[in-house]
Formats: C-alpha cells, sequence, structure tokens
C-alpha cells in the first residue's frame, strides 16, 4: 500500500514536472519573441522621427536654425525695359478692320490726333460709321467720311485721310466741345439738327462697341 502511494507521488511530480517544462518551453520563445519586436518597433519609430524631423527642417526651418548653400561667383544679368502699350490703337484697328474700312492703316493717327485735341479715341470713327459706314458711302476723292461742311451746295473735300482726321477733330474740339456742346447729343443739335435724334443714338452705339 505504501509503495503504490510513493509510486503515485513520483507519477504526479513527474507530470507537474513536464507541465512545467512545456510551460516554460512555450511561453519563453513567445516572451522573447514579444520582447524583441517591441525593441524594433522602438528603434524603427525613433528613427522615423528623426527623419521626419530632418525633413521639416529642410522644409520649413525652426527659429535659431541656418540653413547653409553655396553661393555662385557670378550672378547673372538681364537688360530690357518693359514699356505698356497703348491699346486703343488696337481697338480702333479691329473695329474699322471688322467692317473693311479704308481707314485701317490710320487707326494709330486716330488715335494720336484725339490725344492732340483731348477727343474720346472712338468719337471720330464712330462719326465715320453714322456718316459714311466708315469712309465707303462718300462723294468721289472727297476723303470726306464725316459728313464735315456738308451744305446745298456742294460738299467740303479734304487732300487725303489724314487731313481729314486732323481737320475735323480740330474742328470738333474748337467749334463743338469749347464752346459747350460736351455730349453726343449736344454735337447732333448743331452737326445734323435735322436729326430725329438718331444720329446720337447711332454714335453712341459705335462707340460703346468700341470698348
Amino acid at each position: 500500500m505504501e509503495t503504490n502511494l510513493f509510486e503515485r507521488d513520483e507519477n504526479i511530480s513527474f507530470w507537474k514536472n513536464m507541465i512545467v517544462a512545456v510551460i516554460f518551453f512555450t511561453l519563453t520563445p513567445i516572451t522573447l519573441g514579444i520582447s524583441l519586436f517591441s525593441l524594433i518597433s522602438l528603434k524603427t519609430s525613433s528613427t522615423v522621427k528623426d527623419n521626419l524631423a530632418s525633413q521639416n527642417l529642410l522644409v520649413s526651418p525652426q527659429s535659431g536654425i541656418r540653413i547653409y548653400a553655396s553661393l555662385p561667383t557670378k550672378f547673372s544679368s538681364v537688360d530690357g525695359s518693359v514699356e505698356a502699350k497703348d491699346a486703343r490703337p488696337e481697338i480702333i484697328a479691329q473695329y474699322l478692320e471688322a467692317y473693311n474700312s479704308p481707314l485701317v492703316p490710320y487707326a494709330n493717327l486716330i488715335v494720336q490726333t484725339s490725344d492732340k485735341y483731348s477727343l474720346d479715341f472712338r468719337l471720330i470713327p464712330a462719326i465715320a460709321q453714322q456718316e459714311s459706314n466708315l469712309c465707303k458711302i462718300i462723294p468721289a476723292d472727297s476723303y470726306n467720311c464725316w459728313g464735315w461742311g456738308i451744305h446745298s451746295k456742294g460738299s467740303l473735300g479734304f487732300a487725303s485721310f489724314e487731313d481729314g482726321i486732323e481737320t475735323v477733330s480740330k474742328g470738333i474740339r474748337e467749334e463743338y466741345l469749347n464752346k459747350g456742346y460736351t455730349t453726343v447729343e449736344d454735337i447732333m443739335s448743331k452737326y445734323t439738327p435735322q436729326s430725329n435724334g438718331s444720329w446720337a443714338f447711332g454714335v453712341n452705339q459705335f462707340m460703346s462697341d468700341m470698348q
């Protein structure tokens, strides 16, 4: 009976030792693996933070940190000047071209002469549009696109389109604007008093087309 008890105790002790050994050899590798993984993760995280910090310094340097770069010994230079281009001659030219007007080559002159007499640069071509469809319906060899000086005894003629632009621009300034005819409607009352208002309406419309 005592022998059986002793053998039973040995058996129990043996299985206890086996269980402890199994648990030890099972948990130990797992524990070691977890520890190793944690160390690797910490190292990787630290490396990433260092890299991010380095990138941020390159993009947006923090106060107190200086970034140096080598400078070229010679600096290239660009010579030239910027000039503002007056768009008004182009506006007039495009408008005249749209109607196939013989005044196209005189777009610059129209603007220059308008400035000379302080006129709206659109007024002279607008009157020409109203009076002669931009010089396409005029007395032969008259160069009078503006109905200027036309009366019952005949029509005033100019030596050239340049002469006509100069004469009409000067006349509008001296005979109209300087005498208080300051709107298109005012000009109409003297320029073509028989008009029922269509003259001023047309000139205003043609001027608005040259924006």
